[in-house]
């Protein structure tokens, strides 16, 4: 009779975590930066056919870094969970809080029962639309869900993002300016120029449709 082989819980925790945390770290970074008119969503992506941002709803948009086989899943069943809400109930039901809070039950799910975790940390935006203050929430691999301010990072060089974006962000900024401060903050992470930009803004002057992709040639950094 073979004597079953058994992890501790404890080890089996830190073990998935590390796991993850290697497959995230893989992954080039992402911010979400507040400026005066809405959020600026920024990455390093050198592809022009896959894209880490995208839409999720009339003022909510997506970002992942990690494997994207997951994090597109996670997506393409935001959107769904969005459009069902919105048809059923109202467009207003459908939230940034909303979504993240179910993001983060099925990141956690994952992480619990599965052998293998999500390698993925996400980013759920929303601006408001009031003129208050805009939601960022960040999502990570094991349904850790929290709530930030004025600006976020995700992905390998969050830390040092967070870091750099802490001494060049300042409140009322410009587009021009909030991707200025972005550029240089991935610049100061990274310690080299990045091999090409997807960007997407959340912008109250769009209209309902705040959703807007730029051509990083219309944001040189200055």
């Amino acid at each position: 009779m073979t004597v079953p082989f058994y992890v501790a819980p404890e080890q089996l925790v830190r073990d998935k975590a590390e796991f993850a945390r290697k497959g995230i770290a893989k992954g080039r970074s992402i911010i979400a930066v507040d400026y005066a008119d809405g959020v600026l969503l920024l990455a390093e992506n050198p592809s022009t056919a896959l894209h880490k941002i995208s839409e999720v709803y009339d003022r909510i948009a997506f970002a992942g870094v990690g494997k994207y086989n997951e994090f597109e899943t996670l997506r393409k069943a935001g959107i769904r969970q969005a459009d069902l809400m919105g048809y059923l109930y109202s467009r207003h039901d459908v939230t940034a809080m909303g979504l993240a809070t179910a993001f983060a039950q099925t990141l956690g799910m994952i992480f619990t029962r599965d052998p293998k975790p999500f390698e993925v940390e996400i980013l759920i935006a929303e601006i408001s639309e009031d003129g208050g203050e805009h939601r960022l929430f960040r999502v990570t691999y094991d349904g850790t869900l929290l709530d930030e301010r004025k600006f976020v990072a995700i992905g390998g060089k969050a830390e040092d993002l967070t870091e750099a974006l802490d001494e060049l962000w300042r409140e009322g900024m410009t587009l021009q300016q909030a991707f200025d401060a972005g550029a240089k903050a991935f610049h100061r992470a990274e310690g080299r120029d990045p091999e090409g930009w997807e960007i997407a803004v959340l912008d109250q002057t769009n209209g309902r449709r705040a959703f807007r992709r730029l051509d990083p040639e219309d944001l040189v950094s200055t």
